[in-house]
């Protein structure tokens, strides 16, 4: 066969690759350049050099913007593909579906149901601006990054790098975005809420800001359908100074109101802020009028009981603020000089002072490190006696009075930090938890104030009046959360009354078992309402009567009343009749009751209600504070409605991980001075 002349000659070489729509060959010389049409650019154009460094310079240039990225990554995957065996091709192969397969961007999507192990590889997903917007918004409200950060020049320049087709949009476009999160989050936990088939608790805390603007956040406490305890904010409002304590219930009723659990409540728990009864009564007569609450709102009103413990420490150290003052300038002067301190550690060493702590000063805003310094000055008191004597420059000694004043306040908080320290260590602290330590403080400050010293007995007796007005509205939640501990039951109750209240223990006590009884006895009722909305027992059976009109579907409900009544009642009976639970510290509260429901059908209902009662409101980092709940510069300078969507949302995006710090979903507070 003979080959004509003109398909024989060789022609020059196409150049085949896409990355060349966005290169013009230029030659100078004997030198073969390849320029960017988008920002002129020289790079190396000859056919040695190959596309890859093209290509790379394709996906970094900053000047071109409408491009997709994803044919230049086509190329470098037919490439790799060309090795593949022609059997391992399918031969009835769409050529069109083949030309479209390439490798494409994958979207990521920060969605809080995906595991956090989850592998993500690349797919088959052209970019999408749209979704990548609503992503940075998520990340900015996760991670409470500054809406600015969108402005900011490097993250322009590594988001550019990292996917070129991204559009930025300004932070008002972004804080649009986050509040379109807000809405959908929002709607998903109010469905959630509505799903529960528990009630809920809410704790109302106060903030403030810098410049002294106050917020009102409200958060709800409930244990899931998997005996999980859980809580999230439903709200953080803004309150102007038009605020009156009647329209600060309003704000809450309205709160209420718009997630529909005003019938749903159990307990509201508040922390002094709220020391005004008024406000309270308010918002208990407000809800009553749609659902009267369960026995007669006697435990719906809790108090903080971190907070209370904080307020009676601080009224004690201002009584004794004269001895810490003299006892931090006593630590001040030893610590002012290397030859001060040498000589007061020569002083210990010939005393035969056996304590190994250094003196530390204390930060007055902190009453625990107060305690830790009077702990450890406690420790060298002899050697501050000694160095009285030897230097006349020591102005701080303390009198005997002093020193004995000194060392029953260090007693006295020795108890308030390791109560606290259990109160705020646990990040999920169920109700039952707090009678014993409760119960402590109290048989304590009925010691103290029978103290023969009258300066630290009237010290005592300010702090138990404080302590008196918890208890009174407390003291019955406390001891019904403990009852429905299968460790204590009724017998701790009676332990610690006795004791507190001597030959009028067994009037206190029965108090406590008819307010448990009464209660018990509402849920019995309510659930005997819920059961009367499905069939009744027995309607299934076959009728022995033709007439349509049963006379006896009176006695059918009174007999499911009556025979559901006494289960009812046999539910509470039978639990508190049988042995306590052997007491260990591996117990699980909430684990016992998912496993004993069957058992205790009813009594669970109320275990679920009663033990998610947040009978403390305060975050650990504030539990030894003097100061309250200080909102952070760059959330208060935000408008109230972006300022209340980030806050919420960001808790509600917060996912369980081994990574993650449950107290970071309220860091946003700086410590008040």
């Amino acid at each position: 066969m003979e080959v004509s002349n003109e398909s024989a000659i060789k022609k020059p070489k196409r150049l085949t690759s896409v990355v060349w729509n966005h290169f013009q060959r230029i030659r100078k010389a004997d030198v073969c350049y390849a320029v960017c049409v988008h920002c002129d650019k020289k790079l190396s154009g000859s056919s040695n050099s190959g596309t890859t460094h093209l290509r790379n310079h394709l996906m970094r240039c900053l000047k071109r913007s409408n491009y997709d990225v994803s044919q230049l990554l086509a190329a470098k995957k037919k490439k790799k593909d060309t090795s593949l065996s022609i059997a391992n091709v399918n031969a009835n192969y769409d050529e069109t579906q083949r030309k479209d397969e390439y490798i494409k961007p994958t979207i990521i999507k920060f969605d809080h149901e995906q595991r956090k192990d989850e592998i993500i590889s690349l797919g088959s997903c052209r970019f999408d601006q749209e979704q990548s917007r609503l992503d940075l918004a998520r990340m900015i409200i996760l991670h409470g990054y500054p809406l600015t950060m969108v402005e900011h020049v490097g993250f322009k320049i590594f988001v550019k790098n990292l996917q070129p087709l991204f559009e930025f949009v300004p932070n008002s476009s972004i804080e649009v975005s986050c509040i379109e999160i807000y809405m959908k989050e929002k709607q998903k936990v109010y469905e959630m809420i509505n799903r529960l088939h528990g009630r809920i608790n809410l704790a109302v805390e106060m903030w403030s800001s810098p410049e002294n603007a106050e917020y009102l956040c409200l958060i709800a406490h409930y244990i899931d359908e998997d005996w999980k305890l859980q809580q999230k904010i439903l709200n953080f409002v803004t309150l102007d100074s038009s605020h009156t304590e009647d329209m600060l219930s309003e704000v809450i009723i309205n709160c209420l109101m718009e997630w529909d659990v005003e019938c749903k409540l159990f307990a509201m728990t508040f922390d002094d802020c709220f020391a005004d009864d008024d406000i309270v009564l308010r918002i208990k007569d407000r809800i009553s009028q749609n659902r009267p609450l369960l026995s007669n709102g006697q435990l719906f009103d809790v108090r903080s009981a971190a907070h209370v413990l904080n307020l009676i420490v601080q009224d004690a150290m201002e009584t004794i603020r004269e001895v810490t003052e003299k006892v931090r300038g006593s630590v001040r002067y030893v610590k002012s000089s290397q030859v001060i301190q040498g000589k007061f550690n020569e002083i210990a060493q010939q005393i035969g002072i056996s304590s190994q702590k250094n003196l530390v000063l204390d930060l007055p805003t902190r009453w625990n490190s107060t305690y830790f310094m009077l702990e450890t000055v406690i420790g060298y008191k002899s050697a501050f006696c000694f160095l009285q004597e030897r230097d006349p420059a020591y102005t701080s000694a303390l009198t005997d009075a002093e020193w004995e004043w000194a060392s029953s306040i260090t007693g006295y908080l020795k108890l308030f930090v390791e109560i606290t320290n259990i109160f705020s260590g646990d990040k999920c602290p169920t109700a039952n938890i707090y009678f014993p330590e409760i119960c402590d403080v109290h048989i304590q400050l009925i010691e103290w104030c029978k103290n023969p010293d009258d300066f630290l007995s009237s010290m005592a007796s300010k702090m138990k009046a404080k302590f008196d007005r918890y208890w009174s509205k407390c003291s019955l939640a406390l001891a019904v959360a403990a009852i429905l501990d299968p460790r204590f039951k009724m017998k701790l109750v009676e332990y610690y009354y006795s004791q507190i209240y001597g030959s009028t223990a067994l009037d206190r006590i029965k108090e406590v078992s008819d307010g448990i009884k009464e209660l018990f006895n509402a849920y019995s009722i309510c659930s005997t309402l819920v059961d009367q909305g499905s069939t009744l027992p027995g309607s299934s059976l076959p009728s022995t009567s033709t007439d349509s009109r049963d006379r006896l579907k009176g006695f059918d409900k009174f007999l499911h009343e009556s025979s559901q009544g006494q289960s009812a009642i046999s539910d509470l009976d039978k639990y508190l009749e049988e042995p306590v639970f052997p007491r260990n510290c591996d117990f699980n509260i909430l684990n016992w009751w998912k496993v004993h429901t069957p058992r205790y059908p009813i009594l669970s209902m109320m275990a679920r209600d009663i033990l998610g009662t947040p009978m403390s409101t305060i975050a650990p980092e504030l539990a030894f504070g003097v100061g309250g709940r200080v909102l952070d510069s760059y959330r208060s300078s935000l408008n109230p409605d972006t300022r209340q969507a980030l806050i919420c949302t960001r808790d509600w995006l917060q996912v369980e991980s081994e990574d993650h710090n449950p107290s970071s979903a309220l860091a946003l507070y700086v410590e008040a001075n």
